[in-house]
C-alpha cells in the first residue's frame, strides 16, 4: 500500500488506468501478496527486489509527458462567472453539502488488502507450497489463516458502523423489532449460503474439520447470526456504554470467565457429539467471540468512518482518527499482554476454536493497528484527501477519493462478500479438478496466480459496469 501511495501521489501512475497501469496494479496489490504467503514468505528481500525490477521495466510504458505529477489529478478551469446587471439582485448558488460519511480510501485498501489475502489463503492452503505454519491452528496458537477469519469479521463491523451513524445523524431511533426486522433482512441470505455450503459439503464428499465449526455450523452460519444478535445489544447496552468497543471487551470477558470458571471449555474440546448442540459446539460458543470481534470492528467503524471535521491537521501526528486509532491500538494490545505475558500477565493462550478473549484482543490489536498505518500513509500521501475545501463539489471530493483509492482494492471490497463466495467456489473447483496435495510448487503458483487473476478481472469488471452484489 504504502509503494501504490507513493507512485501514486507522485507520479500519478494509475491515472489515467491503462492497461499496464491495471497489471501493476494487480502484481501490487494481488500477486506481491500471493508470493508473500507462499513461495517466497521466507524470503521477503527477494520479493521486494522482484518487484523493483518489475516497476523498472514497465516505467517506459507508463510515462509520458502529459503525465502529471501531483497529488490530485488537476481539474479543468471554470468559467468565470456572469457579471451581474445593476439592477439584478446578485445570486448566490449553495455548494453541495458534503456527505458527513464520506468514502475513505484507506478503509477500502485496507478492507481490499485483508480480501485478497483471504482469498488467497483459502486456495493457497491446499498446495505444499503454502507453509504449514500459515495454516489454521487445530489447538492453541495463531496463524495467518486464524487472523484471516477473524479479520473477516472485524472489517464486516467497521462498515457496519456506517448504518448506525446514518441513524443516528437522521435522529432516527428503531424499537428492537424493527431492528431485529432488518437484521433478519441482511441475515437470511448468509444462513442461505450456509446451508448451499452444507449442503455442497456434505453432498461432494468435500474434506471438512469436524473440530474447526463442528458437524453442520460453517462459517457463513456464523456470520447469519450476527446482525440479530448486534442488534439485540445495540438496543440493550450501548446506550448505556461509552462505545462499542467497551461493550466487546465486556461480551469477550464474560465468555472467557464462562470457559474458565466453567465445565464450557471441557464440553467444547471433549464432549461426545450426541446431540445437535454437541455436535456443533465449536461453531455455537465460539459465535460469541466472533461477536465481540464484529463489535471492536463496529467501534473502530464509529471513529474512521465519519467525516474529519473542519480545521482538521493534515499532519499525521495530529491527525484526528489516528490519534485515536493508535490509543485504541495501545488498549488492545495492552489488555493483550496483560492476559496472555508468562511474567507479569495471567498466562491465557491465543484458541481460535473457541475464539477466546486473547483471540479476540489479538484480532482487534492487529485489525486496528492496521487501520491505523492505512490511515498514517494516507495522511502521508494524499493530506489533503480527507479535507473539504470551501465550495468544494461533490464530483470534485469523488475524483479525489478516487485518485487516492486502488482500482483493484477498490474492486475487491466493493463485492467483498461475492468475491469470498466465488473464491470459495473455485476452491472447490479446483480441489475436484487438480491433485493439489501432489503438484510441485511451479505448478501451484501457476494455478493460483490464474485464479487470483479470475478474481481480480470479476471484480474489475464489476466495478466499472457499477454492480455492487449485496448479499
Amino acid at each position: 500500500m504504502l509503494l501504490w501511495s507513493i507512485l501514486q501521489a507522485r507520479q500519478s501512475l494509475f491515472h489515467p488506468y491503462t492497461p499496464v497501469a491495471a497489471l501493476i496494479d494487480f502484481m501490487l496489490n494481488c500477486l506481491a501478496i500471493l508470493y508473500a504467503t507462499t513461495l517466497l514468505s521466507s524470503s521477503p528481500q527477494t520479493l521486494n527486489i522482484f518487484i523493483a525490477l518489475l516497476l523498472l521495466l514497465a516505467l517506459p510504458y507508463l510515462s509520458s509527458p502529459s503525465r502529471p505529477s501531483a497529488s490530485k489529478p488537476k481539474s479543468k478551469p471554470k468559467p468565470p462567472p456572469p457579471q451581474p446587471s445593476a439592477t439584478a439582485k446578485p445570486t448566490q448558488i449553495p455548494a453541495d453539502d458534503p456527505d458527513p460519511l464520506p468514502v475513505k480510501p484507506f478503509v477500502t485498501a485496507y478492507r481490499g488488502t485483508m480480501l485478497i489475502v483471504t482469498c488467497a489463503a483459502i486456495l493457497a492452503v491446499d498446495f505444499r507450497v503454502f507453509p504449514r505454519r500459515f495454516a489454521k491452528t487445530e489447538n492453541w496458537g495463531v496463524s495467518l489463516m486464524d487472523l484471516g477469519v477473524g479479520s473477516f469479521v472485524f472489517s464486516a463491523g467497521v462498515v457496519a458502523a456506517r448504518s448506525v451513524l446514518k441513524a443516528r445523524l437522521a435522529g432516527l431511533s428503531q424499537n428492537l423489532l424493527a431492528r431485529l426486522r432488518t437484521a433478519t433482512r441482511h441475515a437470511a441470505p448468509l444462513f442461505v449460503l450456509g446451508l448451499v455450503r452444507l449442503w455442497s459439503v456434505k453432498g461432494l464428499d468435500y474434506a471438512e474439520h469436524v473440530t474447526e465449526y463442528g458437524v453442520h455450523w460453517n462459517f457463513f452460519f456464523t456470520m447469519a447470526f450476527v446482525p440479530p444478535f448486534v442488534a439485540v445489544f445495540d438496543a440493550a447496552f450501548v446506550r448505556f456504554l461509552p462505545s462499542y468497543g467497551v461493550l466487546a471487551i465486556l461480551l469477550a470477558s464474560t465468555y472467557e470467565i464462562a470457559l474458565d470458571f466453567t465445565e464450557l471449555k471441557g464440553f467444547i474440546l471433549t464432549a461426545p457429539r450426541t446431540d445437535l448442540l454437541s455436535q456443533n459446539r465449536e461453531g455455537v460458543f465460539s459465535f460469541f467471540g466472533y461477536l465481540a470481534i464484529f463489535l471492536a470492528g463496529q467501534g473502530a467503524g464509529m471513529i474512521v468512518l465519519p467525516r474529519a471535521a473542519k480545521g482538521a491537521s493534515t499532519s499525521i501526528l495530529h491527525d484526528p482518527i489516528v490519534r485515536k486509532l493508535g490509543t485504541w491500538s495501545l488498549i488492545w494490545c495492552g489488555l493483550f499482554y496483560v492476559l496472555t505475558d508468562y511474567t507479569f500477565g495471567l498466562k491465557l493462550q491465543v484458541f481460535r476454536r473457541l475464539a477466546n478473549l486473547p483471540y479476540v484482543l489479538w484480532i482487534a490489536a492487529f485489525n486496528t493497528i492496521q487501520l491505523l498505518l492505512f490511515a498514517a500513509i494516507e495522511a502521508f500521501a494524499f493530506p489533503n484527501v480527507a479535507l473539504t475545501k470551501q465550495n468544494e463539489t461533490k464530483s470534485a471530493e469523488k475524483e479525489k477519493e478516487e485518485f487516492a483509492t486502488s482500482r483493484i482494492l477498490r474492486a475487491f471490497n466493493r463485492n467483498g462478500l461475492a468475491i469470498f463466495l466465488l473464491a470459495n467456489l473455485l476452491t472447490g473447483l479446483v480441489n475436484m479438478t487438480v491433485p493439489t496435495l501432489h503438484v510441485g510448487d511451479q505448478v501451484a503458483m501457476l494455478v493460483l496466480m490464474g485464479y487470483m487473476a479470475v478474481l481480480a478481472a470479476v471484480a474489475l469488471e464489476l466495478d466499472r459496469k457499477g454492480i455492487s452484489i449485496k448479499l
